[in-house]
């Protein structure tokens, strides 16, 4: 099964990081956020991917033109110039790379992948999110619904401790609940080739323009992950995430 990566963004609320790569390569534990979405897909045999590039695409290029090249040992001959790669092991993903226009709305870079994706179900995501959601469970949800659409639905963390009272007294400090109030669009998304008429060019807006409306249509079901889930939208989330990575085990790395 195909997976859309949305990596086309500008990442204003990061501008820490991208005033000099574009989001999803921003680095958590020394490797670019979009390579530990890529390694959740590709745990659940997920391998092929569409990377919709927008913002400073050349980044994303280079990273995996010299991914190979790079990972493992190599020997060097300085006289001409030869490299020879050493056994190594590295990762069985076939990365398409589509230049998708660097001001495309979110629906515009999917409906600009239509002709790669019009035969069969494919799963979409947003190249700033990590989480350890069952994507084998999400597809067999999805199926099982027949509808056009699946949307993972998260409980974002909460931002802040709270308090709880004795009296008007503080009786003592919480630490922050790792799910948060309500239900939101965490990515992670199951679609059929059907959604394609509801995308018009490049202004249309995939949240707007496609989930609203099939919503509205009664054609977007919604699979409940209510375990980890964390989006990468400030310095903030930069910080807590490679926290966690840090402490080991961190809880979206699913595979091995």
């Amino acid at each position: 099964m195909k997976v859309v990566i949305l990596a086309g963004g500008l990442g204003t609320r990061l501008a820490e990081e991208t005033e000099v790569k574009p989001k999803p390569m921003v680095e958590i534990g020394g490797r670019p956020i979009l390579w530990h979405i890529m390694k959740l897909y590709a745990h659940y045999g997920c391998n092929e991917f569409l990377v919709a590039l927008g913002y400073k695409g050349d980044v994303i290029k280079r990273f995996f033109l010299d991914y190979y090249r790079l990972n493992g040992s190599m020997t060097v001959n300085l006289w001409n110039g030869d490299a020879l790669m050493h056994h190594k092991k590295t990762e069985d993903w076939t990365v398409h790379l589509h230049d998708t226009g660097p001001a495309t709305q979110t629906g515009g870079r999917v409906k600009r992948l239509e002709p790669y994706l019009k035969n069969d179900t494919f799963m979409v995501t947003y190249g700033d999110g990590v989480s350890n959601v069952n994507l084998q469970e999400l597809l067999q949800f999805h199926r099982s619904h027949g509808r056009l659409a699946t949307v993972t639905a998260v409980r974002p963390p909460a931002r802040f401790g709270g308090l709880i009272f004795n009296g008007d007294m503080v009786a003592q400090f919480t630490e922050k609940p790792q799910i948060g109030e309500g239900w939101i669009n965490g990515g992670f998304l199951v679609f059929e080739p059907g959604v394609f008429p509801y995308l018009h060019g490049d202004s249309a807006i995939l949240e707007k323009d496609v989930l609203e409306r099939l919503a509205a249509e009664g054609e977007l079901a919604a699979y409940r992950h209510d375990h980890f889930w964390q989006c990468m939208d400030t310095l903030r989330d930069v910080i807590l995430l490679e926290n966690l990575w840090k402490e080991g085990n961190p809880p979206w790395q699913v595979w091995s």
